[in-house]
């Protein structure tokens, strides 16, 4: 689950707050669904490999990747190199195109400790200059294959869901708007609105701030799609869904979109404890349907489950 942390001081509106810009880069986030399963693996060109590679334990500070091991398309062009830090659930997630949920979290729960906790530094290059993202994906499996002697397979289950709608048909909220109608992303120091002048959210990278002293949790990200935000939703601790959240909105294009909730007050820890104060803001469902027009209806799909058959500690090389 996608989790907040605090720290630095940023500016909103006219006040001052203590808050932490958290990056979630569409997003280094645990396990969910595959989109598409093997479909994606065929248009990306079947089984690839790393001219060159080396796997070692990253113990040190941790380095972000030279592009955001994530199941977006999203994806800048690297000359064909992967530089990442990561766990090896992290390398599954990102090579076999999952994003997070509860379901797939739990096959990750029946493995080794070492699987999501002990970080691996790689360093490869592919043996052409431009692949795409999918390419690089379908590369880090044979890589996980070779030095992890991974071995996995997809099962089709039927599971709970929840599906995203539009709470009014053809009806966006406020804060969900058509990227073509803000600031492309070039341009210098753009904001996502006039609210929020110096915190500048990232396009295609999913941003949020914990504002302690008012117990809000502030998202939003600029040129996603609604896939995207349905995926992130699944992931949110703060959310407590529980379940996978597919996109059933029928909007398509890609869109820029802010969302604040207050997180909810933990009951006394006894009888003689006070009791916790009211929210400082809407709950998290009340502000999805109000700010961005969007509701959650149960439902249920069968999802493709990765399922882990075989897995060793690398060798190192």
């Amino acid at each position: 689950m996608v989790g907040l942390s605090r720290g630095k001081k940023v500016v909103l509106g006219a006040a001052a707050l203590v808050a932490t810009p958290i990056v979630v880069g569409i997003l280094n986030a645990p396990a969910i669904w595959a989109q598409g399963s093997a479909d994606w693996q065929t248009r990306a060109g079947g089984k690839m490999a790393f001219e060159v590679a080396s796997v070692k334990p990253s113990k040190g500070a941790f380095v972000p990747s030279n592009f955001p091991l994530d199941a977006s398309d999203d994806y800048s062009a690297t000359n064909g190199r992967l530089s990442a830090d990561s766990t090896l659930s992290g390398y599954i997630q990102f090579a076999y195109k999952l994003w997070p949920h509860d379901v797939q979290s739990r096959e990750f729960s029946n493995l080794s400790k070492w699987v999501v906790t002990d970080r691996y530094r790689i360093e490869a290059r592919a043996a052409t200059g431009n692949p795409t993202k999918d390419q690089m994906r379908l590369m880090v499996q044979s890589l996980l294959a070779d030095r992890f002697r991974l071995a996995a397979h997809f099962e089709a289950r039927e599971v709970p869901v929840f599906d995203l709608r539009l709470a009014k048909s053809g009806k966006p909220g406020p804060k969900l708007i058509s990227h073509a109608d803000g600031p492309p992303c070039d341009k210098p120091g753009a904001s996502l609105g006039e609210d929020l002048p110096d915190f500048h959210f990232v396009c295609h990278t999913v941003s949020a701030i914990d504002k302690p002293d008012h117990m809000v949790i502030l998202m939003g990200s600029r040129d996603v799609t609604m896939d995207v935000l349905a995926g992130l939703l699944s992931s949110l601790s703060s959310f407590g869904l529980g379940r996978p959240v597919l996109d059933q909105t029928g909007l398509t294009g890609r869109f820029d979109f802010t969302l604040e909730w207050a997180r909810q007050p933990r009951g006394p820890a006894a009888s003689d404890s006070p009791a916790p104060a009211a929210p400082a803001g809407p709950a998290p469902l009340e502000a999805l349907r109000d700010q961005l027009g969007l509701q959650l209806e149960s439902s249920k799909a069968s999802l493709p489950i990765l399922v882990i058959d075989r897995v060793e500690r690398p060798s190192e090389n």
